[in-house]
């Protein structure tokens, strides 16, 4: 699961990390190209069963990509036995740095089990919303889109892998279990995929201008020990307690006249999604959690400055301990 754009990092990539290309199907253009690239290795799914929905009127498309998904990581990590694996869909450019980032992000997956996978995005990630390219954050909410996981986990995930919807069904309390998500400030991936699965859905309103990484971090350097659970809860609650509230309705324009943090608190999820438009980060929830959450708690930069915006649920105060 590897695009042309990285191409570029090919070479000094594929001695470190193996490469391999699966092709969902039989399309011998697909497969040509795939094929010339040398330094990386072809894998084909070729599943002929017809596929049978479970709703009327629902996408076929949802279930082949599952499907393709559950073989892909059963060919990597059980016949392969790869003990670490990045994700990366057919219409994603990666940052110079996409790799050195997993690589330092490694570390933490393998040592702190509260941790389920690692990702390289940031749902708002858009250019108005970012500042730090350094700046990492524990989230409750799966971002995909370009992730790493480990073969511990995908063997407790393979047996009871979904038919259709897998990035909703990891997203579930019950398949979650309160283990969370590394995810960067600064996107690591971006989706040119206009014409996918979701049909370029929103694309022009949270795709097009998301910011891909072009700083360089010297990854190696990085002290990410702030990331492990107890480190983070105490680092993030401090920075929440310290932000100054804003009640009342027009949260937008009171946050424009402050030059701080600010955190907005929100009563439910009708609540959060009215707060949400306003500024223009994701409404969406799912099984109770906002895209990009922790605690609750939704943070953004303010109109790509320094200054930060919490967005913070009814319970998030009492969950961080502040």
């Amino acid at each position: 699961m590897m695009d042309n754009n990285s191409s570029r990092y090919q070479k000094a990539v594929a001695s470190k990390f193996p490469l391999f290309i699966s092709q969902d199907g039989t399309n011998g253009d697909v497969k040509n190209k795939a094929l010339s690239y040398t330094q990386i290795r072809y894998m084909q799914h070729v599943d002929l069963e017809p596929v049978h929905t479970e709703r009327p009127g629902e996408h076929i498309a949802y279930y082949k990509i599952a499907n393709h998904y559950k073989w892909a990581l059963d060919e990597l990590f059980i016949k392969h036995d790869f003990r670490r694996v990045i994700i990366l869909e057919d219409d994603m450019e990666i940052a110079p740095d996409f790799f050195d980032y997993f690589e330092a992000a490694a570390k933490l997956l393998d040592t702190d089990k509260s941790i389920m996978a690692v990702s390289s995005w940031n749902d708002n990630g858009q250019k108005q919303f970012v500042y730090d390219p350094k700046a990492l954050y524990r989230s409750d909410f799966f971002p995909g889109l370009g992730w790493m996981l480990t073969k511990t986990t995908w063997m407790e995930l393979s047996p009871k892998w979904p038919k259709a919807y897998w990035d909703d069904w990891v997203r579930l309390k019950e398949v979650r279990r309160d283990r969370q998500f590394i995810r960067p400030e600064v996107c690591r991936t971006y989706n040119f995929g206009e014409h996918g699965s979701s049909m370029g859905q929103f694309f022009d309103q949270y795709l097009k201008p998301i910011k891909l990484n072009d700083a360089h971090i010297d990854w190696t350097s990085e002290d990410l020990s702030y990331l492990t659970e107890d480190n983070f809860l105490i680092k993030f609650g401090k920075d929440v307690a310290s932000a100054t509230p804003v009640h009342g309705f027009d949260e937008l324009l009171k946050a424009h006249n402050l030059d701080v943090d600010v955190r907005i608190q929100y009563d439910d999820q009708g609540d959060f999604e009215r707060v949400a438009r306003q500024f223009g980060v994701f409404e969406e929830w799912k099984d109770g959690v906002p895209r990009a959450a922790y605690k609750g708690v939704v943070v953004f930069r303010y109109k790509s400055s320094r200054r930060r915006i919490y967005l913070v649920g009814p319970d998030s105060l009492r969950q961080l301990g502040v």
